[in-house]
C-alpha cells in the first residue's frame, strides 16, 4: 500500500507564519463584522458603509419586526385590561370611519389637491407590511391623517437619514391616526404600518405640508 510522504520540518508553517495568517483571519472577520454582519442584522452602521450597501435597512426591518414579536408576546401574556402604556390602543374603525373612506373615495380630484399634497390608498394582507417616507428638511412640518379600514394595523412612525434614525410614535391595533410629523433631521420621516389580523385590510393616507418627495420604501 503507497503511504504519502509526511511534510518536513521546511514545508511545515513557522509559528510567525502562523500568527500573522490569525491576525489577517481575525481582521477581516471584524471588517466584515462591522460593515455587513452588524448593519445586515442589526441596523448597527459603524462606518457608513452599510447604508451606502444598503444593508442598514434591511437589518432596521429584522429589529423592527423582532420588536414587534417580542410586543405581541408580552401582550398575550399581560392579563386581561392591562395595556402598555407606551402604545396606542384603539377600538376597530367604526362604520363612520368605513363611510369616511368612501367618501374620500369619491371625492373630487381638484378638491383632494387643495386639500392634501398626496394623497396614497393601498391594501395590507394579514402580516404584510409597508414603509412610506416624506423627503424632509430639518425642522420642517408636515400634517398627515391615515385611516384603516376593515381591521387594525400596528405602526411604527420614524426617521432616517445616513447614519442616523429617530422612533417618533409607535402603536398596536390602531385604526387610524392624524397630526404633524416634524422632522428632527434632514432625511426620510415617515410610517411603517403592518397588518397583524387575519383579514386583509384597505389604508388611505393623506399628507401635504414642508416635504419635498412621498415614497414607498417597500
Amino acid at each position: 500500500m503507497y503511504n504519502s510522504d509526511s511534510p518536513t520540518r521546511v514545508e511545515l508553517p513557522s509559528s510567525k507564519q502562523l500568527l500573522r495568517s490569525t491576525i489577517v483571519a481575525a481582521t477581516s472577520a471584524a471588517i466584515l463584522l462591522v460593515t455587513v454582519v452588524l448593519p445586515a442584522e442589526y441596523g448597527i452602521d459603524f462606518t457608513g458603509m452599510g447604508r451606502t450597501l444598503r444593508l442598514s435597512e434591511m437589518g432596521e426591518i429584522k429589529m423592527q419586526l423582532a420588536a414587534e414579536a417580542a410586543a405581541d408576546a408580552s401582550a398575550d401574556a399581560k392579563p386581561a385590561g392591562r395595556t402598555d402604556a407606551q402604545s396606542k390602543q384603539m377600538p376597530p374603525a367604526t362604520a363612520d370611519d368605513a363611510a369616511r373612506i368612501a367618501a374620500a373615495e369619491r371625492s373630487v380630484p381638484s378638491q383632494a389637491q387643495i386639500d392634501w399634497k398626496d394623497e396614497e390608498r393601498f391594501s395590507l394582507s394579514p402580516g404584510q407590511g409597508i414603509e412610506i417616507k416624506l423627503v424632509m428638511k430639518e425642522g420642517a412640518k408636515a400634517e398627515y391623517a391615515w385611516i384603516v379600514n376593515g381591521g387594525v394595523v400596528n405602526y411604527d412612525a420614524h426617521g432616517d437619514a445616513s447614519g442616523r434614525s429617530i422612533s417618533y410614535e409607535k402603536g398596536r391595533g390602531v385604526p387610524k391616526d392624524e397630526g404633524v410629523l416634524t422632522a428632527a433631521f434632514t432625511g426620510n420621516h415617515g410610517w411603517f404600518w403592518r397588518n397583524r389580523g387575519t383579514t386583509k385590510v384597505e389604508m388611505l393616507l393623506r399628507t401635504r405640508g414642508e416635504y419635498s418627495q412621498l415614497k414607498r420604501v417597500q
